[in-house]
């Protein structure tokens, strides 16, 4: 039996795996923004372990969220599911961030910075990330004219190559990323083509699969199958990000810890 963290875990595809997980004999701690959301987390999935409050758009509710995970204990995963849309508009959080950026980007960085190393990583990307360019000397979007669905694709390449960097620095961790196609959740829309039966499940069997090709680190799955990914990997390698950006990140948004 594993114990497993989700972030964005209120509604969608993050409840969806929880509640696989718990199914399957597992110990699942979901994450909700606020207290109405987390309420409705406990009416849908009673028998979680626990249910983690914090809103993720700033960096102290970020580091909030890290700290209220370790006090509940090591977790063997934790599933970064937390995310917000392609339709959203520009706007900037407290700390003067695009908004897409904290919740995609930078909240998930800071909690895999600041919980407590688990076994496993498991990170959502997604499909519009095949045709985006991470723009990493632009990005918190201080140089363009915003575009929703191209800063929402750009944020999920950072996951992917967050993804991809964790398991080089951390050797001892299964870091993978995964699509789960385009399905019709809030965030997808209703006229989402992808099969939502399949799109929670890579990322349960990535977090507590107990078969060889979920044991793997350093890849990119959709429904369960390795697939390429962003051939922006060949020239901007997940090492630069591991090197230069992730320094970048720390000490601009976390500081020296």
């Amino acid at each position: 039996m594993s114990r497993i963290f989700i972030s964005g875990s209120s509604t969608g595809l993050g409840l969806m795996a929880g509640m696989l997980l718990v199914e399957q004999g597992h110990q699942v701690v979901l994450h909700a923004r606020n207290a109405a959301r987390a309420d409705d987390a406990r009416r849908a999935l009673p028998r979680a372990e626990a249910i983690v409050e914090g809103d993720l758009d700033t960096i102290a509710g970020a580091k909030a969220v890290a700290a209220r995970v370790n006090d509940l204990g090591p977790f063997d995963a934790v599933i970064h599911n937390a995310a917000v849309g392609y339709r959203e508009a520009h706007r900037l959080t407290a700390d003067a961030l695009p908004h897409v950026f904290a919740i995609n980007t930078l909240s998930a960085y800071i909690l895999t910075a600041l919980i407590e190393k688990p076994a496993r990583l498991v990170y959502l990307s997604s499909g519009m990330h095949h045709h985006a360019d991470a723009n990493l000397d632009d990005i918190l979007w201080r140089k363009r004219r915003w575009n929703g669905p191209t800063a929402y694709a750009e944020s999920k390449l950072h996951d992917a190559m967050l993804a991809f960097a964790v398991a080089r620095r951390w050797p001892d961790v299964l870091s993978n990323a995964l699509e789960p196609g385009w399905v019709p959740t809030k965030m997808g829309g209703p006229g989402a083509p992808d099969d939502m039966d399949q799109a929670h499940l890579t990322q349960a069997w990535l977090a507590a699969g107990d078969d060889p090709g979920a044991k793997v680190t350093g890849h990119y799955f959709y429904h369960l199958h390795r697939l390429a990914a962003n051939p922006h990997f060949g020239h901007h390698r997940p090492d630069h990000l591991d090197g230069d950006v992730l320094g970048d990140l720390d000490t601009e948004f976390l500081g020296k810890r």
